[in-house]
């Protein structure tokens, strides 16, 4: 019965519940993105921070020109979509930020977990949410399935559209 109980835990914390402490989820975030760019030798540029700053004020997926609206909104001058681009995709190397295709947007990545390890994007469509679900038991069936068709994939990710439990709740 216990193992059930974590189980559930589990599958909640893949969606933040609406009254978690969203200033933490985001300074550690940012504690994070610093800490991965001081191992990789890179930097943590003031643009750069800026974007992964509007991404985790939400958990929702923003695409970049939404990016470029909220970052001209604070008052420091529009960026140009190249240079949000730049940004993104900077980010995405370092693992901080996942591209949701069906979208055509990007969330900021709060799991740790390895860069090449798939994803699985749990996205609801009631609220706009995307949860991140990493697992091992998904992590394993799809890299031996890959190896087994001598495929290298290269956005191991997978998108799966539904109702969140926030939502069904409601």
């Amino acid at each position: 019965m216990a193992k059930k109980a974590q189980a559930q835990e589990k599958l909640h914390e893949v969606f933040p519940t609406p009254d978690h402490d969203h200033g933490r989820c985001a300074a550690d975030a940012i504690a994070h993105a610093e800490a991965v760019c001081a191992s990789n030798k890179e930097r943590l540029t003031p643009i750069r921070r800026r974007v992964l700053e509007a991404l985790l004020a939400s958990h929702a997926p923003l695409g970049a020109y939404e990016l470029i609206d909220r970052l001209a909104d604070s008052g420091e001058g529009r960026p140009a979509p190249i240079t949000i681009y730049r940004a993104l995709d900077f980010l995405r190397e370092q693992g901080l930020v996942h591209r949701i295709e069906s979208r055509n947007s990007f969330i900021a990545c709060v799991h740790n977990h390895e860069s090449g390890d798939p994803v699985v994007f749990l996205i609801c469509d009631s609220c706009g949410a995307v949860g991140e679900a990493t697992g091992a038991g998904i992590a394993d069936a799809i890299k031996a399935a890959t190896r087994a068709a001598g495929f290298a994939p290269k956005t191991p990710v997978i998108e799966i559209s539904g109702t969140c439990a926030h939502c069904r709740a409601a």
